[in-house]
């Protein structure tokens, strides 16, 4: 079973990190593959708006972006952490999100994900609905989600609670990867999305989106 963990915080052992490496030790445990990234450490430059990657599949840009997709397009699962700035995710998780071949692509197809907000006040909500979105979005099921309002680069070892919460969450990934878990509602609601919102929208593109039909049938999806 491989997950991917990646912390989408520029700091590598701050509040949203230490959620993140609490179920990273606990997936180990259960004898899970954990690929543990760092955002900050990789280079991704912006999306520049091309469309290109819709016609070749792939980006023009030469940098991590391209690389990341292809491991976390051959995870069984991904854990995504975020800390919260103006209620939204870090600009260098979203500009990844913006990179990595996500919705239209459908990236997390077939997979199962847990999402991780973190904040000092207001605005980890919206943080994690974007997440959650984002998930959902690109066809993964999501397991479950923590949202945390946590002192700036707290010490989870003093909060027993908030740490068995962590841990519930990651056992419950763990079960759902490994039987194949049905969500009735998520299913629903992903068909709609992708019928009758993403697909049309690519088949009237014609040629234009080739890489995305593509990607579609190496999945078995159309």
């Amino acid at each position: 079973m491989k997950i991917i963990i990646l912390n989408g915080s520029p700091r590598k052992n701050g509040a949203t990190a230490n959620i993140l490496h609490e179920m990273e030790k606990k997936l180990l445990d259960k004898g899970c593959s954990i690929e543990f990234i760092n955002i900050s450490e990789l280079k991704v430059l912006p999306c520049v708006g091309c469309c290109n990657c819709y016609k070749t599949g792939m980006c023009h840009i030469k940098d991590d972006a391209e690389s990341l997709s292809t491991r976390i397009g051959n995870a069984d699962g991904i854990i995504i952490g975020s800390p919260t700035y103006a209620s939204n995710v870090s600009g260098q998780l979203k500009q990844f999100i913006d990179r990595g071949h996500f919705v239209i692509e459908q990236l997390l197809h077939g997979k199962y994900a847990v999402s991780v907000a973190t904040g000092e006040n207001y605005g980890n909500n919206d943080t994690s609905k974007a997440i959650v979105k984002l998930i959902k979005f690109s066809g993964a099921k999501l397991s479950g989600k923590i949202i945390c309002t946590i002192p700036f680069n707290a010490n989870l070892q003093e909060d027993k609670k908030q740490t068995k919460k962590i841990h519930v969450m990651a056992d419950k990934l763990y079960s759902d990867i490994q039987h194949r878990k049905f969500y009735f509602s998520q299913t629903i609601m992903h068909k709609v999305i992708f019928n009758i919102g993403i697909k049309p929208f690519v088949l009237r593109k014609g040629e234009k989106y080739d890489g995305v039909i593509s990607r579609w049938k190496s999945i078995n999806i159309i």
